[in-house]
């Protein structure tokens, strides 16, 4: 399938770092990752998978990652401050908000020409895609929120250790990272999964060259605590939406998933067993199948 070089737009007010897979004649697909991670996150055999299916395909590094525009002006916030203030149920500051990140994947679809499209979020990039088919439903064809939430204080808290994992610093040498990387989603995983280990090193090669923005991290871990819940609003979401969990997320528990679901309109729910916070490869059929479906049904 044709493949773009990696390119850069300018999307509201900031500069985003893109790439395309498969035909623009295709219907476009916007793939939106979580949080502190880079757009290399859906694998180029991912991508490759649904252009193949008829998709346009385009991943982008959201802002604050990977190759995108850094607000380092904006400071280091107090994360512990952020998260006791959300435990609270008390307003949280923020250099920005969902609302913020959902007006760069518009933006983006503007610079590319793109007047609607499909969406597909993982973690906090689902809660881009809810964000985005809340505010501006004409935009988006459908919604696959994997692996995500409504935000709704209610719901079950994180796994200590996969919270340890992620807020865990991570080395800046290549090698320190490494390590880092494969025992972070090892966390995450939640099994053995010898084809993603086989995977990890050259996936942290990937990530450390592109370069790394812990950071950048931090500020959208405060815009997701920031922005509260949408489950109200998502109850007014008419977007086809299908929400796809694993059984074992550590991070974000199943019941997040659950309330997703239940909390848009005639949104389907895939749930996967075995699947922790991660997109192992072993899954990739049924959750590229159910993508499709929700896009032919569409």
């Amino acid at each position: 399938m044709p493949r773009s070089p990696e390119l850069f737009a300018q999307a509201n007010g900031l500069q985003l770092c893109y790439q395309t897979f498969g035909r623009p004649s295709d219907p476009p697909m916007l793939l939106i990752m979580g949080m502190g991670a880079q757009m290399v996150g859906w694998d180029d055999e991912f991508c490759e998978a649904l252009a193949l299916r008829g998709f346009w395909v385009v991943r982008f590094d959201n802002r604050d990652a990977g190759r995108s525009t850094r607000l380092d002006s904006a400071g280091v916030p107090n994360v512990t401050l952020a998260m006791t203030r959300a435990w609270l149920r008390r307003p949280v500051a923020a250099p920005y908000l969902l609302r913020d990140m959902a007006r760069d994947v518009t933006g983006l679809m503007d610079a590319l020409g793109i007047a609607k499209a499909h969406l597909v979020g993982a973690s906090m990039g689902g809660t881009i895609a809810q964000t985005l088919a809340i505010a501006e439903p004409a935009r988006v064809r459908t919604m696959t929120s994997i692996m995500s939430t409504t935000g709704a204080p209610d719901l079950p808290a994180p796994q200590y250790g996969a919270m340890s994992a992620i807020f865990k610093p991570a080395p800046s040498s290549l090698d320190g990272y490494t390590a880092h990387y494969i025992q972070t989603w090892k966390q995450l995983r939640v099994g053995l999964f010898e084809e993603e280990e086989a995977r990890d090193r050259a996936r942290a090669l990937r990530n450390h060259t592109r370069g790394l923005h812990p950071a950048g991290g931090a500020r959208q871990l405060v815009a997701i605590l920031a922005s509260g819940s949408r489950r109200e609003a998502l109850r007014n979401v008419t977007v086809p939406t299908l929400v796809i969990h694993g059984d074992v997320d550590p991070l974000v528990p199943l019941a997040a998933g659950r309330d997703t679901a239940a909390s848009i309109p005639g949104a389907e729910l895939m749930v996967l067993p075995g699947m922790g916070h991660t997109l192992p490869l072993r899954m990739w059929p049924r959750i590229l199948d159910g993508i499709t479906r929700l896009a032919q049904r569409a």
